[in-house]
């Protein structure tokens, strides 16, 4: 029984190639890379959309699981994530929970710190002193 060996020139990377030739594959790569990276961006985009509709519904759904379930919070967790979500991942979003918050400045009592500070980048307002 013998056992044959392929040689080596039938493989496509023993071949031999000549120094101009690597310099066009690397050309070539270049600008196929670019249409991936606008790829990877807006699907980046449409990631983070879905995350900030994600975090819309939860607040809805937040709201009659919260009256359904007095005693034990579970509405709670679910309207904090939902307002992370969505103030982290959409412009469109931090602005309306921003006039929500510019028109009712009680809600902004019931919110802490921690999550003034992680869906805003601000602290709490003080409504002692005015605005500057």
């Amino acid at each position: 029984m013998t056992i044959s060996l392929a040689a080596p020139a039938s493989f496509p990377i023993f071949s031999l190639m000549a120094d101009d030739e690597t310099h066009m594959k690397t050309e070539q790569t270049a600008a196929s890379s670019k249409p991936a990276a606008g790829l990877r961006n807006g699907v980046n985009v449409a990631f983070r959309q879905i995350l900030a509709l994600t975090g819309l519904i939860m607040i809805v759904v937040a709201i009659p699981i919260a009256f359904v379930t007095p005693i034990i919070p579970v509405g709670l967790p679910i309207a904090i994530l939902g307002v992370v979500l969505l103030g982290r991942n959409a412009m469109w979003g931090r602005r309306w929970m921003e006039s929500v918050l510019a028109r009712h400045p009680r809600v902004e009592r019931f919110a802490p710190n921690w999550l003034m500070r992680l869906v805003f980048g601000r602290d709490k307002k003080d409504p002692s002193q005015p605005e500057q």
